[in-house]
């Protein structure tokens, strides 16, 4: 795994996390901020993963 990857993972995992914080609040501003983060996040570990592709090609 690159940095990329795992940046990625853990910027998914909080964007979960902030999106079910605030449902349970019933915030949707913080559901929107946690979708977005889940993008990025899975943004940025697909970009590790190509890296990676081409790094072992």
């Amino acid at each position: 795994m690159n940095k990329n990857q795992i940046q990625g993972a853990v910027k998914d995992i909080a964007g979960k996390v902030q999106e079910e914080a605030g449902k349970l609040v019933g915030n949707k501003e913080q559901q929107v901020k946690g979708l977005n983060k889940q993008i990025s996040g899975k943004a940025e570990k697909a970009l590790g993963d190509v890296k990676d592709a081409i790094k072992h090609a």
